[in-house]
């Protein structure tokens, strides 16, 4: 991979699809009472979060995108990467914060480090 590649990591979009239903699902609920149409932002949000959120990696840094906003993180603070007891990917940063990374699994560390242009150690080829 050369350093200017982007790799993107989502969530399965059948949650997008699910939100999607579930907005048409919602509408006879909101449409009975006036009250009721906050009702329709939940599946609105779930569709935002699942079309945005996710990580992002380059060669320069972590991006972790959520609902709104964004956390960059440089490489360099980065010390390391392992995966917690639930199967999710957790990076370890020179102060000790732990951050999990979102839509990244474990068994998704080797294509994130390979976003870094380094190899695995005891990798061949």
């Amino acid at each position: 991979m050369s350093s200017s590649d982007t790799v993107h990591f989502r969530h399965n979009q059948a949650i997008l699809a699910a939100a999607i239903v579930a907005f048409f699902g919602a509408l006879p609920v909101a449409g009975a009472r006036w009250y009721l149409l906050p009702v329709l932002l939940v599946p609105l949000a779930v569709t935002v979060w699942a079309w945005r959120a996710g990580t992002d990696a380059d060669a320069r840094e972590l991006r972790l995108r959520a609902l709104v906003g964004q956390r960059r993180i440089s490489w360099d603070r980065v010390v390391e990467l392992a995966a917690d007891p639930r199967g999710r990917a957790v990076a370890r940063l020179d102060d000790g914060q732990r951050v999990t990374l979102p839509a990244v699994r474990g068994t998704d560390l080797p294509r994130l480090i390979s976003a870094t242009g380094q190899s695995l150690p005891g990798a061949t080829g």
